[in-house]
């Protein structure tokens, strides 16, 4: 929790006034009984008006000043908690997009969603909480347990007698209920990755007819849920009336013995009432307990949560964008590559060794499966090789400054991503300072200007959420207008062409042809292959064909395959 907690330090000023003014207003509340026993002696037993009105007099200040300090208590604990809970998620948001891919693939994307909403959230209410009451309710038994015994020793001892039972079942009850809230929230995230995954694929459900089944797999999942979280709470719910028990024997045991002694032995009805209302402000205290440890217990379990993610000692990356980058086409030579996940033992890529000129258009072809995704995520060091050199213009990969070294890619994932936004919004977001003239240009380039232009909007047309209100095709097209607009010296198109017509995919060849590029192009088109400098057959992650398309066709019976799979034009 240290981690977590370190960020409100900075707020320590305002965190000290809050307690100042808690231990105030708790002062007040421990001298209130001392008065209304004086009150009792010295006013309403010897009939002395005057004394009540002055004590009387003297409590009702009091209370206003318990009044402000409990005011102006919550304000400054909600500005902590608040301004914590701020930073906490700012951090933790700072921290997933410094996550290397590899780091990110231990984190399900619905748990880190838990962790920067409900996690936070938790554990700020936790911070206001112990601000506002979770150390006054200590402090209140401790201080009520004190004066007690400077009030009256003989009845104090029935008040102290079930303490250290109280304490030890606290305790333990406050461990068990840090493990069955961390299950709770680890429900939570299976429920959060349920929905987010039939959000995504709603007109596949549709289409399919699967809403049923769905809603089945929803249901076991929030069922969980709902069984470990009334599990917990049950639990939870046995710590009030233990707690009422012990201290209404207790209580019940002070008035039958403080009666006993005020008969006998002359003792004073006011220290009997005092030790009464101690006795009530225990009970009181001790009843916020259960709802105290159900507070803690929740933001414990998500605070070592947040601070697995804090705390990851996995390759963290830079997010600043700082550094050059190079113009015009790279050269890029992989030299016996070997690859596999971390985690796991089979490689990916196996002993992957071959070269391309700047300015050269190289198709990579293969099965699913074959490795072609994973090998061009290695050029951005979205992953490292486990054996073997990648070099960019003659330099070892792991050698460029990363920030310089994405500033040279464009790249078109073959899951197109469009961001909610403007389509204006979307290509410049490949280049912060694009201008008009650089988003049309790009547009123009990728073949989508003229459909862009057909919008109601133009430019400024809302795109949906990833892109719902658009074709395939013409999500792909904007994809590759974003990364022409970083005029890329190194160009990925991760099977970023399937959607295209062949009429438009020619077009789109053709006006890359301008571009001082070297472009690394994932396809199953033979038609694609043919304005390739180069065409690299992948499978199993090896190389079995590297040649140009008219020396596979003579050389690779796999690549013969494909091409007369696809009736192209001028094969044997």
């Amino acid at each position: 929790m240290k981690t977590v907690f370190r960020y409100a330090i900075r707020y320590k000023w305002s965190m000290t006034i809050a307690i100042f003014l808690m231990l105030l207003e708790l002062a007040v509340e421990l001298i209130q009984p001392l008065l209304i026993g004086k009150i009792i002696d010295d006013g309403i037993m010897k009939e002395d008006l005057g004394i009540v009105g002055v004590w009387g007099t003297v409590m009702m200040g009091l209370a206003l000043v318990a009044l402000f300090s409990g005011v102006v208590n919550s304000y400054f604990a909600s500005h902590v908690a608040q301004s914590f809970g701020y930073d906490l998620r700012q951090a933790l948001f700072v921290r997933v997009q410094a996550l290397s891919l590899a780091a990110f693939l231990r984190f399900p994307t619905s748990s880190l969603i838990t962790r920067l909403t409900s996690d936070v959230t938790l554990v700020q209410n936790a911070l206001f909480m112990s601000l506002r009451i979770m150390a006054r309710a200590p402090l209140m038994v401790l201080g009520s347990l004190i004066m007690a015994f400077v009030v009256n020793s003989k009845l104090a001892i029935f008040l102290l007698a079930g303490a250290p039972f109280l304490a030890v079942f606290l305790v333990i009850m406050a461990r068990k209920g840090v493990l069955l809230f961390g299950r709770v929230q680890r429900r939570l995230d299976s429920v959060n990755q349920l929905v987010q995954e039939n959000l995504q694929a709603v007109r596949l459900i549709k289409a399919y007819l699967r809403g049923a089944y769905e809603t089945s797999r929803f249901s076991q999942a929030a069922g969980a849920l709902k069984k470990d979280s009334v599990h917990a709470m049950r639990l939870m719910e046995l710590i009030l009336p233990v707690l009422l028990f012990i201290m209404n024997v207790s209580f019940m045991a002070v008035l039958w013995f403080g009666a006993d002694e005020v008969r006998n032995s002359g003792m004073p009805v006011g220290d009997v009432v005092a030790i009464v209302n101690y006795a009530m402000r225990m009970t009181s205290a001790f009843s916020m307990f259960s709802f105290l440890i159900v507070i803690f217990s929740r933001a414990k379990a998500s605070s070592e949560r947040m601070e697995e993610l804090l705390r990851t000692d996995d390759e963290l990356e830079p997010l600043n964008s700082l550094g050059n980058r190079c113009h015009g086409a790279a050269a890029v030579r992989f030299e016996h590559i070997s690859f596999r996940y971390p985690g796991t033992n089979e490689n990916v890529l196996k002993n992957v060794s071959f070269e391309v000129k700047p300015g050269e258009k190289i198709v990579i072809m293969g099965a699913t499966g074959s490795g072609k995704s994973t090998m061009l995520q290695l050029i951005p060091q979205m992953f490292h090789a486990t054996e073997g050199t990648l070099s960019i213009n003659g330099k070892n990969v792991e050698d460029w400054p990363l920030d310089s070294l994405r500033k040279m890619i464009g790249y078109v994932p073959q899951q197109s991503m469009l961001f909610t936004g403007t389509v204006y919004e979307n290509l410049s977001w490949g280049k912060q300072d694009a201008s008009q003239d650089d988003v049309e240009e790009a547009a123009i380039k990728a073949q989508i200007h003229q459909s862009v232009m057909r919008f109601t909007d133009g430019y400024q047309t809302r795109v949906g959420q990833k892109g719902v209100n658009l074709s395939g095709g013409q999500k792909q097209r904007l994809s590759i207008a974003r990364a022409l607009i970083r005029k890329p010296s190194i160009l990925i198109m991760d099977d970023s062409t399937s959607a295209l017509d062949v009429k438009t995919e020619a077009a789109l060849w053709m006006a890359l042809e301008e571009e001082d590029t070297t472009m690394f192009i994932v396809t199953q088109k033979i038609q694609t292959a043919l304005i390739a400098d180069s065409v690299l057959l992948l499978s199993e992650g090896e190389i079995v064909g590297h040649g140009t398309h008219e020396e596979l066709l003579k050389t690779s019976s796999f690549y013969r395959k494909i091409a007369e799979s696809q009736q192209t034009e001028g094969v044997e």
